[in-house]
């Protein structure tokens, strides 16, 4: 079923579903696999935790090369647009529809890429957030 409402709309109904049909949503591979994942965490010191916590902002942060590099593409062909077109005009208009094509290509799977990346560095950050801040009500109760 097409929806625009977005991924987190498409998980609640896939999760809806599962429900309806009797099926344990903790048997769902999208579960499945945040349980993997918040498990390895759980096996790890607070000191080797946080460590890699701040590892993952570092690569969250430095995901922002992706968009530096989508803006200034046009910016970069824009400056040599006179040449540009001069080598891809040079044989008719299909040099630059392949051109096109490819430019497209490159920079829509690069902002999918970026935001997929971002997605996931959120999920690990938040993860560790949680277990190192159950750590510290457990160490420290009031």
């Amino acid at each position: 079923m097409f929806s625009s409402r977005g991924d987190a709309h498409k998980l609640y109904i896939k999760f809806k579903e599962a429900q309806n049909q009797n099926q344990s949503l903790d048997e769902l591979e999208e579960l499945i696999e945040i349980e993997e994942i918040k498990a390895f965490y759980l096996n790890q010191k607070s000191s080797t935790l946080e460590k890699i916590y701040y590892r993952i902002l570092k690569e969250k942060n430095g995901m922002g090369m992706i968009p530096v590099f989508v803006s200034s593409g046009p910016w970069l062909l824009f400056l040599f647009s006179k040449k540009l077109q001069e080598v891809l005009f040079q044989n008719g208009s299909m040099p630059f529809i392949i051109f096109i094509t490819v430019y497209l290509l490159i920079l829509t799977s690069s902002v999918i890429l970026h935001f997929r990346e971002k997605a996931w560095a959120a999920i690990h950050s938040t993860i560790i957030k949680d277990i190192l801040n159950e750590r510290k009500i457990q160490s420290n109760p009031t």
